[in-house]
């Protein structure tokens, strides 16, 4: 494995990564600037140029951290034992894990409109998530275990919906924690609401 390059300053390509996700987040893609990011790590432009090319690289890099993880988990539950119900509901539990581990770089993928080739790959790249996913959701209607009545698609749509709402309300370090957030989303999502109803046995 490649060691990260370290300039000057001590920032290391990882710490660069994280404060621009950050100000991509805070001023947007095309309201930051090189020398915005310069300036929030204390260095100068030639400093950041040390360690990467240029700010689309950035935000190349910063849309597969969120996304890397999710395709991994999404690919793997397609071999994994079990039912399909039950790798259902695993993905959608790790989708959960996945935002919480990488919430900023997350909130950044949602944000990606389709205005640059980085971001349009990122949108293809979700898209192809999705389609597993509702691939997922149809073998489970197929076996009987969940609802064959909605679309497949639609549902998928639903589900990461409701996974990437967390980003507009959760905040890292607070009282819940990543794993009783995981237990709720997947019970809301898989029981529902109506108190008739339990956890899967």
């Amino acid at each position: 494995m490649t060691q990260p390059r370290r300039g000057r300053p001590g920032h290391d390509q990882a710490a660069v990564l994280q404060t621009a996700i950050d100000l991509f987040n805070r001023h947007g893609y095309e309201g930051t600037s090189m020398g915005d990011l310069a300036a929030a790590l204390g260095v100068t432009k030639a400093a950041i140029y040390h360690h990467v090319p240029g700010k689309e690289h950035l935000l190349a890099q910063a849309l597969d951290e969120a996304l890397d993880e999710l395709d991994a988990l999404v690919t793997a539950a397609a071999s994994a034992p079990g039912t399909a119900y039950e790798r259902l509901r695993a993905v959608v539990r790790g989708a959960v894990d996945v935002l919480v581990a990488h919430q900023p770089a997350v909130t950044l993928l949602l944000r990606v409109r389709g205005n640059s080739p980085v971001e349009l790959d990122a949108l293809r790249r979700r898209r192809e998530v999705d389609a597993r996913l509702a691939d997922l959701v149809r073998a489970a209607a197929a076996e009987g275990s969940v609802r064959a009545d909605l679309d497949p698609e639609l549902v998928s749509r639903l589900v990461f919906g409701t996974v990437n709402s967390l980003v507009e309300w959760h905040r890292p370090g607070g009282e819940l924690t990543p794993d009783a957030l995981a237990d709720a989303v997947t019970t809301v999502v898989f029981d529902g609401l109506h108190a008739g109803a339990g956890p899967e046995l």
